[in-house]
């Protein structure tokens, strides 16, 4: 099965294929009477319209009907899982990636203006975790309602594309189903959107706080000089190894560009960062 959506069954595989994705095993009945639901009430979708779709996709290895019970196979699946980050972005990769290294270089910078500064534990202590409180603060806020509207932003313009293909079928009858089912699908997929983005800004807020408390907490609770090369350290390692190996992974670029890239940035924004706080 390609992404390309052009009839009627591609849009009941979609269904099918987000339904099924956590591996779970459901009756065909079952499966229609979700089909049913999203249809909310409507007649969009027939028995012989789900059993063509099932069909193709038991051809295309994507699903296996044992007597009348369905599950993906390990291609389905896999399937699904892209279909899931498309429609509803739950794959954790730009709030991961924001919330380490937003959370680092706070750290980085609060650990060197507390080693610059000099002051007493306890006012250093609580400057830094409200510094750091703020930034975690942010970064769920944005994630929060940025993502929110990006989010639908894209569906739109996803569902957009994908009723002018669908406009094209010949049938008017399954053309008016196809809509009548694309349509439902996405109001309830926005509902979905919501949910997952306050996923996101919670993963977002709640990395940047970890990665950055824990250099603070070496330097507050260390005594020098052990407490300055634990700070650096800890800041090496979430930057240098999870982020970079993150990073590296998901976007599926060589780990030395990567690095090199990731180091720029930290070390631009703890410079600046240091200059603007000085110069204030």
């Amino acid at each position: 099965m390609s992404f390309e959506v052009q009839e009627l069954p591609d849009v009941i595989r979609i269904i099918v294929l987000l339904t099924l994705s956590k591996g779970t095993k459901m009756q065909k009945s079952q499966l229609m009477n979700r089909i049913d639901r999203v249809c909310t009430g409507y007649v969009c979708v027939e028995n012989h319209d789900l059993d063509e779709a099932m069909k193709e996709m038991v051809a295309e290895g994507l699903i296996v009907d044992n007597e009348g019970t369905l599950q993906l196979t390990d291609e389905g699946a896999r399937l699904g899982k892209e279909w899931q980050s498309l429609l509803l972005k739950k794959e954790p990769i730009i709030e991961v990636v924001a919330g380490l290294l937003d959370g680092s270089i706070t750290g980085l910078v609060v650990v060197i203006s507390e080693l610059i500064a000099g002051l007493a534990p306890a006012i250093a202590a609580f400057a830094a975790f409200l510094t750091l409180a703020a930034v975690a603060i942010t970064n769920f806020s944005s994630f929060l309602l940025g993502g929110i509207t990006a989010d639908l932003a894209d569906m739109m313009t996803l569902q957009t594309l994908m009723n002018y293909s669908l406009s094209d079928i010949p049938d008017k009858t399954k053309r008016d189903k196809s809509l009548l089912l694309t349509k439902h699908l996405f109001t309830l997929l926005h509902k979905e959107i919501s949910r997952s983005n306050i996923y996101a800004a919670m993963i977002c807020g709640t990395t940047t706080f970890l990665a950055g408390s824990m250099p603070i907490i070496a330097y507050l609770a260390l005594p020098r000089p052990f407490n300055i090369f634990s700070s650096l350290m800890i800041v090496a390692t979430v930057v240098g190894v999870f982020l970079v190996r993150y990073r590296s992974k998901k976007t599926r670029v060589h780990w030395k560009v990567t690095l090199f890239e990731t180091v720029a940035i930290v070390a631009i924004a703890v410079i600046a960062s240091l200059i603007l706080g000085g110069v204030a």
